[in-house]
């Protein structure tokens, strides 16, 4: 290979291990002023307070720009689950961290879709 195929050749990208993850709509539509992207800048420390930043537990995070579901937002999709919840203020992430996220229990008045689920060994229990 020459050193020319060497500074061309891609990258395979990395990422450590996770069990679940959350993707949230930042975009303009969903929460006004802001509050969608504030929302995702807290998880960081959220999730690690609550010992989800590492391990087979880890949460990983990405914010997502439109789901086209602009209602009642912030809007935010809990992966592999396939649960949706909408009106994902602060004190509910707080909910959706400890009862779904840790405990493994959707915060089902908080749902408003559930798409199909994983076995259960991925985290997919399913609303309750």
């Amino acid at each position: 290979m020459s050193s020319q195929e060497k500074d061309m050749a891609v990258v395979k990208p990395r990422i450590a291990d996770y069990g679940r993850h959350l993707l949230v709509c930042t975009g303009p539509r969903c929460a006004q002023d802001g509050a969608a992207q504030a929302l995702f800048d807290s998880l960081g420390e959220k999730l690690k307070a609550a010992g989800l930043d590492t391990g087979p537990l880890r949460v990983k995070r990405s914010r997502v720009s439109c789901f086209a579901a602009c209602k009642g937002g912030p809007i935010m999709c809990v992966q592999p689950d396939g649960t949706w919840y909408y009106q994902v203020t602060p004190e509910n992430m707080d909910r959706i961290i400890a009862e779904h996220l840790a405990g493994g229990r959707s915060v089902s008045e908080l749902v408003f879709h559930q798409g199909p689920c994983s076995s259960p060994a991925g985290g997919g229990e399913g609303m309750e």
